[in-house]
């Protein structure tokens, strides 16, 4: 199912419905700045058990969580003064922070209680910070491929109609903006895990340290 809305302004109604689809064990998918995302609720197994069998990989793999606050973020992490300034400077952004994880999200998510580790990202779009929000929790998210779709990659970005005619039911709720614009496949990834920050991978995020 496919639910347009303004990216700036997306109604509340059709929020708290994906909200209650997440609750409920379900998936949605929407645009980031970087590429189009599934996302479930990690404090529902069932919804992280199907979001794992649509990516065909087991539950050893992370998922990024997505957060629309530092308030939100440290609910699963810990994360310490230094990291804080830091990241002040940088979300919302095309960054995933990794950070040692918390008991709240170790206890639901196999991937977080194996290496005691979680990706954290604050995408800086308005409809995902504004799902979040009326959410009032977390999500954990995987992001779509050309390839995982078996589709030749033309250069093109996906787009909601393509999604829903490959993925069907298995994805409950489709929320398309309409108009949108990505600024790179990936975020850059740094990690805060050894007190300093590594980064890891250089993507659309620019360093500011």
């Amino acid at each position: 199912m496919i639910e347009y809305v303004v990216e700036h302004n997306p109604d509340d109604r059709t929020l708290k419905k994906a909200s209650q689809i997440l609750r409920n064990g379900g998936l949605i998918c929407f645009p980031t700045e970087t590429n189009w995302v599934v996302v479930a609720d990690p404090f529902n197994k069932a919804g992280v058990d199907k979001l794992y069998k649509l990516r065909h990989v087991d539950n050893t793999k992370h998922f990024t969580v997505l957060c629309d606050s530092f308030k939100r973020a440290q609910e699963v992490s810990f994360i310490d003064d230094g990291a804080f300034r830091l990241l002040k400077k940088m979300i919302p952004g095309s960054y995933t922070f990794i950070f040692e994880a918390n008991k709240k999200i170790t206890k639901f998510l196999k991937a977080s209680k194996t290496d005691k580790e979680v990706g954290i990202r604050f995408p800086p779009k308005a409809l995902c910070l504004k799902l979040l929000e009326v959410h009032g929790e977390v999500v954990i998210s995987s992001h779509l491929t050309h390839e995982m779709m078996e589709l030749e990659d033309d250069g093109n970005p996906l787009y909601s109609a393509l999604i829903e005619d490959y993925y069907g039911n298995q994805i409950e709720m489709i929320i398309d903006p309409g108009e949108y614009e990505f600024i790179g496949n990936h975020t850059t990834i740094i990690d805060f895990t050894s007190g300093m920050p590594e980064v890891i991978r250089q993507g659309a995020g620019k360093l500011v340290f």
